[in-house]
């Protein structure tokens, strides 16, 4: 389904991030991408959706090169790109948001079934504008019933556990869990060990290499103990 072959990025003071990754992922699985801080895993993740063009190497997506696409050409082909910090829309209401998503009208018992996987009434919210009287647990929220609303067939996820509460975090493991039964593919950057957990596969990406690549039984018990320490999430620059 996606294929990353020989990818590298630097920045424009030539300090390279990724280094000559290969990846493959296959159609329908769960894939989560964790590793040390700046180890280039919110780079990886923006160089598949198309926010930032690769320095070297193509990606492919469903047999065709999309190395040169942009992000809105990458969405139309079906890659979904979740922000950790979701954007704040003044305007537009939760509906106009989804509607947008789906492309299309949605019935007030859809616009409710995407509202209720991520735990919030769909009364209280389909009017409301998307602004600073939301908190972030709240735009979080919307910001995945708007990626469940697109039906991508990738929804990239990054490090969507940030400030959100428990609740919020047991609702989001639900979501992952019913797009993976829906047969779609899902990649999410993390370093939460219950993300971790109900993983298919696992990419440990370190010093812009992939490092490990394999199944959840192989690559998770080699992260847990001293070595898992190491891709515990701290306050640095995230790369």
């Amino acid at each position: 389904m996606l294929e990353l072959k020989g990818i590298s990025f630097q920045t424009p003071e030539r300090r390279e991030i990724l280094n000559e990754v290969g990846l493959r992922l296959e159609k329908g699985k769960f894939i989560v991408v964790t590793g040390p801080n700046g180890g280039g895993k919110t780079t990886l993740a923006k160089l598949i959706s198309g926010i930032e063009k690769p320095s070297g190497g193509r990606i492919v997506f469903d047999g065709r090169d999309i190395t040169d696409m942009d992000i809105t050409q990458r969405a139309r082909l079906g890659i979904c790109y979740a922000f950790q910090q979701p954007v704040r829309f003044k305007g537009l209401t939760v509906r106009d948001i989804l509607e947008l998503a789906a492309g299309r009208f949605l019935r007030e018992e859809e616009l409710c079934g995407y509202l209720m996987e991520v735990g919030l009434c769909a009364q209280d919210y389909m009017g409301r504008e998307i602004d600073a009287s939301l908190s972030g647990g709240e735009i979080k929220r919307i910001e995945i019933a708007t990626a469940l609303a697109r039906e991508a067939k990738l929804t990239i996820f990054d490090e969507p556990e940030a400030g959100i509460d428990l609740w919020s975090f047991n609702s989001l493991i639900g979501v992952f869990q019913a797009l993976r039964k829906k047969g779609k593919s899902v990649m999410v950057i993390s370093h939460q060990e219950r993300i971790l957990a109900i993983a298919d596969e696992i990419v440990v990406l370190a010093d812009g290499k992939v490092v490990r690549h394999g199944p959840k039984a192989e690559v998770f018990p080699t992260l847990l103990g001293e070595q898992k320490q190491s891709f515990c999430p701290r306050q640095e620059e995230r790369i």
